[in-house]
């Protein structure tokens, strides 16, 4: 007798299940796509219990006949794809034909859809066909899923808690509300109402349904093209930052894609703006020829190729940091109240806005008591390739006169319209930064030759790793010899060593070529001047005179980013007379 037989079409759905249908998040994202292929406008997901007891999705879209509302329980059936060659222009979400069939395998389902004429109830319990019945006429489709993986508890028993299925299912509908802006979208567990958006096909309001106020207002707008890629969203300025990277939503032809490099490219742009454990919001929409992006990777659709993914990460980074460089991003502090009237005031904290509201009945406002107007968005701090540079001249050309320093940190400046905080250590450090930096990008060299050569020993491993890569301090115009056993000498550097700190800045160079060497040129330069800056800059508690605050004014202000630290933290931060002589209730409006 044979071995080998052919598997059962039901096993062989639960099988693809477990690619396709990992959780409850996975089931939600399937349903909703068809919906969005099925040119839905309204699209309503309700759950109990987070989703694992029951799953419901709704929509207004274009429904199916009977004969295509079975089909579609059919391995690899589908309505997206009828030849080879489709598989090199896909615009829909789903083509692959496994969703259903792998949902239905796991769980108990009902089916009601129509056209427009007779609708059709169909109802399958673990891949078996239960009932095909007539339904109401509405057009659309409702999905109902229950009882996940009650038929495979090896998967039912590695489910999350409900708040964890719960929060998987927020971040992707919010995803897709994003990518979908011209949709409404309703999420509820549990007959409370999370996500709610209006389907204005505006992504600024959109994201302010989303993420509320304090961010929407603090989103620049993107739209940039080349010959292969078209460009445009929102990024947010660095004081809006969250502590991981499921904020940053990237859509590439109507579909939301997770792609390492792509996310590292759009992280590297706020390089400086921001600290290394806090990460953007971004919305980026990119259109491309279908031909040149490869999609039928992963069963989950969600991880894409680029065929010229170098030029896309080139445009995306050089976009993002022409969009900082041309906004002026000092944090102002605001103080505001809600009066009598219900009229909504914000204080704005230095790093991350938080509303603090006096009305504890916040709900109750709505979106002109906010005043964020959404009519013209295009006026929002757009930034294109045409875009003057005015912002940050006029930053440029503030004139500061120090008044003093609070706590041996803070210079208290100030001119003829506000008074600034500026943080002296984060200011030089940024002034010696850029610095280091330019001087590390200059192709001429100067050197000068140390009186007393600088010796140091290393372990033998150290030794041998830096032997390896001597060559790199070389090029920068440094004479390293061998000196001994596992020791090297110093005998010349470059000009640019802070002068005193010649031992110092060199031991800190050869830790970062043993610990820390980066083969990119342009990344280890940043990592040596950020380095050097953060040791070689005044402290923080540190007494310095008139004379010195004035310096460090002077050479901030005609940094190209002179608003952050290396590290991302903010460098300076102003108080305008307004908002002064509102917090000392000089004025009463």
């Amino acid at each position: 007798m044979s071995k080998i037989q052919v598997m059962s079409e039901t096993l062989a759905n639960k099988i693809a299940a477990g690619e396709v249908v990992e959780r409850v998040s996975s089931v939600v994202k399937e349903l909703v796509e068809n919906s969005i292929d099925a040119h839905a406008k309204s699209i309503k997901v309700e759950l109990e219990n987070s989703g694992l007891k029951s799953i419901s999705v709704t929509d207004d879209g274009v429904g199916m006949d009977r004969e295509d509302a079975k089909l579609s329980f059919s391995r690899h059936a589908t309505s997206k794809l009828y030849k080879d060659d489709d598989l090199f222009f896909i615009n829909t979400l789903g083509f692959r034909g496994e969703a259903l069939p792998s949902i239905a395998s796991v769980s108990k389902v009902r089916l009601k859809t129509s056209t427009g004429s007779v609708g059709t109830e169909i109802i399958i319990h673990g891949g078996k066909l239960i009932s095909i019945n007539d339904s109401d006429s509405r057009v659309g489709t409702t999905f109902v899923v229950e009882d996940l993986f009650y038929n495979t508890p090896a998967r039912l028993k590695y489910l999350k808690s409900d708040t964890t299925e719960l929060s998987s299912v927020i971040m992707y509908m919010e995803k897709l509300s994003l990518a979908n802006p011209h949709i409404k979208f309703t999420l509820i567990n549990n007959d409370k109402t999370i996500i709610s958006t209006s389907g204005s096909n505006n992504l600024l309001k959109t994201i302010y349904e989303l993420y509320g106020y304090s961010v929407s207002s603090n989103m620049m707008s993107i739209n940039v093209n080349s010959e292969d890629y078209d460009i445009n969203g929102y990024i947010c300025k660095p004081s809006i930052l969250k502590s991981n990277r499921n904020h940053m939503t990237t859509i590439v032809n109507g579909r939301i894609v997770k792609n390492t490099e792509l996310n590292r490219a759009i992280n590297d742009a706020y390089n400086t703006y921001k600290p290394d454990i806090k990460y953007p919001v971004v919305v980026l929409n990119i259109n491309t020829d279908p031909t040149i992006i490869d999609v039928n990777i992963h069963p989950t659709k969600q991880d894409i190729k680029f065929s010229k993914l170098a030029e896309l990460n080139e445009l995306v980074n050089k976009s993002i940091k022409d969009a900082l460089y041309k906004t002026l991003l000092v944090p102002k502090i605001e103080v505001k109240e809600i009066n009598s009237n219900n009229e909504i005031n914000i204080m704005k904290d230095i790093e991350k806005p938080i509303e603090y509201v006096i009305n504890k009945d916040i709900n109750k406002l709505n979106d002109e008591q906010i005043k964020l107007d959404f009519t013209n968005v295009s006026d929002i701090n757009e930034i294109d390739s045409g875009y003057v540079d005015e912002k940050n001249i006029k930053f440029k050309k503030l004139e500061l006169y120090p008044c003093g320093l609070v706590m041996g940190t803070y210079i208290v400046c100030e001119n003829e319209d506000n008074m600034y905080l500026i943080d002296s250590h984060a200011a030089h450090e940024r002034i010696n930064y850029e610095k280091y930096l330019k001087s590390l990008s200059s192709e001429e060299i100067s050197t000068i030759d140390l009186l007393i050569p600088i010796t140091i020993e290393l372990n033998p491993s150290d030794y041998t790793k830096f032997m390896e890569r001597i060559d790199v301090l070389k090029n920068m115009g440094f004479s390293i010899s061998e000196f001994g056993i596992n020791t090297i000498m110093f005998s010349s550097h470059p000009t640019w060593l802070l002068n005193g700190y010649e031992k110092d800045s060199i031991e800190r160079l050869v830790d970062l070529i043993i610990n820390d060497y980066n083969v990119d040129r342009v990344k280890f330069n940043d990592s040596i001047s950020k380095t050097l800056a953060c040791k070689m800059s005044v402290k923080g508690n540190t007494r310095i005179n008139m004379e010195q605050m004035q310096n460090i004014i002077d050479e901030l202000v005609l940094c190209d980013n002179p608003y952050n630290c290396p590290h991302g933290r903010p460098t300076i931060i102003t108080f305008t007379k307004y908002e002064l002589e509102k917090m000392f209730k000089r004025i009463m409006n």
